[in-house]
């Protein structure tokens, strides 16, 4: 059957549309809008008997794909990649390839090993060797990240709690991902904390792509754009000292995540009892280590819980030029406490809301969740959280992802995942339109005849 003008004009609009939407997911990965910060990335994959060729495969496609996401380059992110078996081998060093198609094309031509499962040796491998100078790693600094994924799918065949525990020392943040028949004990010992964050199980290497959002989402970071993070902290007498102190490592992990600088994420700290103490204010220590070296000296007040008050200080005082607040920056107040407010909060946490400021609500222990979800901002669900026990609050600094763009910034950390999402989502419509009309007209024509 020869297809109607009115057909054919319907397939060269879809064509056309796709063709769009092709190229703008093209211009987004060209501009970058996932930019990554400078991290040194170590890959180590087992290449051991038991990874099927057609298994390796995958997990390059893996590797391939995380690098896609990454933002490459001799002063952004620099990939290397260890294979081992029952040897070392250095595929490719850190100051090798310093563009996305150079590391894609050597990671291609990887072969396996097919022998046994060092993987305690790999690491001390990645630890001498990978990560050194000589090999393109960058000299230790506060600015550039260590990261190492180890890929394995058995049982290793030395030690590897000794070794990973030198390399974390040494400041490598691993992540472990176990396939098949892994020994989980072994991902842990090998992990990072919080292990949650870094240990991952796939039933198989041909699910192991899923994987890929999660990598191109934890290496992401916001470049260009300014806030303002404030803590009120609750250092009433139900807290306990020896609390207190993990309420404090609990702040210097969300400091971890912020990019703290002149320019970017300034932090103040408030702590609140009966009264109000300001620890310090915005723009006092514009690096992480002097920020979390002040964390650690806060003095515990005791006493009581005045959190309405505590909220009202924020206003009048927090995010004043007075106290180091920015003008025309996002400002963020996160809110701690483990108890309920001995005074009123419904006010302060209104008005902080309606000024513009983006709330969060922490609670542990007795807090209130009806209080901690008047005072987290909308959707309140992505803005408070409460957990029973102080020890479990490392979830909560994980859980509680500040985002340090503006709102319509084309660097928001995830946007670049979240867009081609939609041009994936956009083409399946587009399709079923195409099926829907296609056969609308070959009714329509049957008629016609």
């Amino acid at each position: 059957m020869t297809p109607t003008p009115l057909l054919v004009l319907l397939l060269l609009g879809i064509i056309g549309a796709q063709a769009t939407l092709d190229m703008r997911t093209a211009a987004a990965m060209a501009a970058g809008l996932c930019k990554t910060r400078p991290t040194d990335l170590v890959f180590i994959i087992d290449s051991s008997r038991s990874v099927r060729p057609s298994e390796f495969e995958q997990v390059k496609v893996f590797l391939a794909k995380v690098i896609e996401g990454l933002d490459v380059g001799p002063n952004a992110t620099r990939v290397g990649v260890v294979n081992y078996a029952s040897r070392v081998k250095n595929e490719v060093s850190l100051k090798t390839h310093r563009t996305k198609a150079g590391l894609v094309k050597a990671v291609t031509k990887i072969e396996p090993l097919s022998t046994g499962t060092m993987t305690g040796l790999s690491i001390q491998f990645a630890l001498n060797v990978a990560f050194s100078e000589g090999e393109g790693a960058r000299v230790k600094s506060n600015d550039v990240s260590k990261v190492a994924i180890i890929v394995t799918d058995g049982r290793p065949q030395d030690s590897v709690k000794d070794v990973a525990q030198r390399a974390r020392d040494a400041g490598i943040e691993i992540f472990a991902i176990g396939v098949g028949r892994v020994d989980m004990s072994t991902l842990r010992q090998m992990a990072s904390e919080p292990l949650d964050d870094h240990v991952d199980y796939v039933e198989s290497y041909s699910v192991i792509e899923k994987l890929t959002k999660k990598f191109q989402e934890a290496f992401c970071a916001c470049s260009n754009s300014a806030t303002d993070v404030v803590f009120l902290i609750d250092g009433s007498k139900s807290v306990r000292p020896e609390n207190f102190e993990l309420v404090k490592k609990w702040i210097n992990q969300i400091i971890d995540k912020l990019d703290v600088s002149d320019s970017k994420a300034h932090v103040g700290l408030v702590q609140y009892s009966s009264l109000v103490r300001q620890e310090f204010p915005l723009g006092r220590f514009n690096n992480k280590k002097d920020l979390k070296e002040a964390v650690k000296k806060m003095a515990y007040m005791e006493r009581g819980t005045m959190t309405g008050q505590a909220l009202r200080y924020l206003l009048d005082n927090s995010f004043t030029p007075g106290q180091g607040a920015r003008p025309g920056v996002t400002k963020v107040g996160i809110v701690f406490t483990d108890g309920r407010s001995q005074d009123y909060i419904g006010e302060a946490a209104k008005k902080a809301k309606e000024n513009g400021f983006r709330m969060y609500a922490v609670g542990v222990g007795n807090a209130v969740e009806d209080e901690l979800k008047e005072i987290a901002s909308e959707p309140t669900a992505e803005h408070y959280f409460y957990t029973a026990d102080f020890k479990a609050m490392t979830q909560i600094a994980k859980k509680l992802q500040i985002n340090i763009c503006q709102e319509d910034d084309p660097c928001e950390c995830d946007s670049l995942v979240k867009f081609q999402k939609k041009v994936e989502d956009a083409l399946q419509a587009l399709t079923k339109k195409l099926e829907t009309m296609s056969k609308r007209i070959a009714m329509l024509e049957n008629k016609i005849v």
